[in-house]
């Protein structure tokens, strides 16, 4: 069954020590060793409380412990979802994080998501490779690395801030803004933050889920989400010729990630499950059955079979006995075998209750369409037998939602008897429809979606698998467009520096950003009045305030 809560230790999830307290082990420290000359005990206590997390470990631990508080508060109150979106560089990750910060104040329930199909598409040493697990799979622990390397960062730049502010406060001899800064780092909320990882569907068998679970723990994975696809003939869940394996073969897959967790001390690891199984109509196995009804012959109760006779039996056939009868599942030149037309939906609940009971922890359910009572169909089915499964669902950029939710709004206009006569529904992706009653109610159903759906069809978690990739190709050419055409530089002042200013974008200071500021601290603290700065009074970055 599911993994029983041993109480989330408040130590496990605590902030790092305070100010003060920190500042007071490193003047012990210190006057231990007289010979460490020039060693600041305060520059020794900053650096300290900028580095958090020694270890890739500690951070897996740490998340883990969030998010299974947030499972937890979720059980309590669905209104108490999680989101996130995907990240392919640990730029991007550190800058949805900062903007999280600023825009809401904390971090609270958002996550990353490091998808697969990104990897495979910008992160391959091959160059761009379709998301059929040809990728390297030490990229995968590589990505999760450099996100958490950027976010860990992000925590550096913004506590050195305070520091700097710290600083002037105490020039100024203004004593209550130096407390007030000194409490807003001991209340300081760190970047890092959950990441669910895509292992794909293991690259390869058991063993190798096990070493890859391993190097994706170590690097800070507290969650990782397994497919129960066939490992080299893996496709994207939302392209055609998806191949499915029997519930044992997965299950193997499934112990060998919780193994993984449970030799790193990662006790609180997280294990996603999802199932390919409504778009799936292929298996390359026929499942091992010891007798009736086990979950072998489940399995293969779905295949689409025809009886065997003397008269009808063929060079190389494969018999099953079902119900009596001696049965010939229907097999494709590629030597795999099909499932029966219509069996997807069961054949989802199934792997979710199967994987629930042998230790996973979320489901996932890759849909072909964005549609609440389709997902909360299956869910409620599964609820009967395990009544806290909840979900992560991909809110994909395969669906075209515009159009997917314009065709529910028509479609229940047309059952409510409404005149639809003006909309075409074969053409309702037009721009001319944007500002319609039906195009605005499918736009409310969009933005409400995530939140009914984590209500009516048990979704904890929403991602989105790839909107950093849409997104840099939108603003890349949005700006192409301009800078290469009649606006030339004013195509990038206007629409992209201007507005970084006057929206409060970090990056807006890049050598900031990239460090400059704490190098320079740095420099002080290792060479005191001898330092060679870069942040003074010719620095240009000093243009932007």
């Amino acid at each position: 069954m599911n993994y029983q809560p041993r109480g989330i230790s408040d130590r496990a999830i605590q902030g790092p020590a305070s100010y003060l307290s920190e500042l007071g082990t490193a003047e012990a420290l210190l006057k231990a060793q007289p010979t460490w000359n020039g060693v600041g005990a305060e520059a020794v206590a900053r650096m300290r409380l900028q580095n958090r997390f020694k270890t890739g470990l500690d951070i897996a631990r740490y998340t883990a412990a969030l998010m299974r508080s947030d499972m937890a508060a979720y059980d309590a109150d669905p209104t108490k979802y999680t989101q996130s979106l995907g990240c392919w560089h640990g730029f991007i990750a550190q800058q949805k994080l900062i903007s999280i910060k600023k825009h809401f104040g904390k971090t609270d329930r958002r996550y990353l998501y490091l998808s697969g199909w990104m990897i495979a598409a910008l992160r391959s040493e091959f160059g761009p490779l379709p998301d059929q697990s040809m990728h390297e799979k030490t990229s995968v622990p590589a990505l999760i690395e450099e996100l958490y390397t950027f976010l860990r960062q992000a925590d550096s730049r913004e506590l050195n801030d305070t520091f700097r502010a710290i600083d002037a406060a105490r020039k100024a001899g203004d004593q209550a803004k130096e407390k007030a800064l000194i409490e807003k780092v001991d209340n300081f909320q760190t970047h890092v933050v959950p990441v669910i990882a895509d292992i794909d569907a293991g690259f390869g068998n058991a063993e190798a889920t096990y070493l890859l679970a391993k190097k994706m723990i170590e690097a800070g994975a507290c969650a990782l989400q397994i497919e129960n696809q066939v490992s080299d003939e893996k496709q994207c869940g939302h392209q055609d010729g998806k191949v499915t394996v029997p519930h044992e073969v997965f299950l193997a897959k499934i112990r060998a990630c919780r193994h993984a967790f449970l030799e790193l001390g990662v006790e609180d690891g997280i294990i996603v499950t999802r199932t390919d199984s409504l778009g799936a109509g292929l298996t390359q196995q026929i499942a091992v059955s010891h007798k009736p009804g086990d979950l072998g012959d489940q399995y293969n109760s779905f295949l689409d079979c025809e009886e065997v006779t003397a008269a009808n039996a063929r060079n190389g056939d494969v018999i099953i006995n079902r119900n009596g009868k001696m049965m010939r599942p229907k097999r494709l030149a590629s030597n795999l075998y099909q499932f029966r037309a219509g069996t997807g939906e069961d054949r989802c609940v199934l792997d979710c209750i199967t994987s629930l009971q042998n230790g996973a922890d979320l489901l996932w359910i890759e849909t072909e369409k964005p549609h609440i009572e389709q997902i909360a169909k299956m869910v409620d089915r599964i609820r009967e037998v395990v009544p806290n499964a909840k979900l992560a669902y991909n809110n994909s950029p395969s669906f075209n939602w515009t159009l997917n939710f314009r065709w529910q709004v028509y479609d229940a206009m047309k059952e409510a008897g409404k005149d639809v006569s003006k909309y075409n529904r074969a053409d309702l992706m037009k721009p001319e429809y944007d500002d319609t009653p039906l195009g605005i109610e499918a736009d409310e159903r969009i933005r409400t979606f995530q939140a009914d759906s984590a209500k009516r069809a048990g979704i904890f978690h929403h991602l989105i698998t790839l909107p950093t990739y849409h997104t840099a190709a939108l603003s890349t050419d949005n700006l192409a467009k301009e800078y290469f055409g009649e606006q030339g530089m004013l195509g990038y002042v206007k629409n992209v520096q201007r507005q970084e200013i006057r929206q409060g974008i970090a990056c807006a200071k890049h050598q900031n950003m990239a460090g400059s500021d704490i190098g320079d601290d740095h420099k002080e603290y290792f060479a005191g009045e001898a330092a060679l700065k870069a942040g003074g009074a010719h620095n240009t970055m000093n243009q932007f305030g």
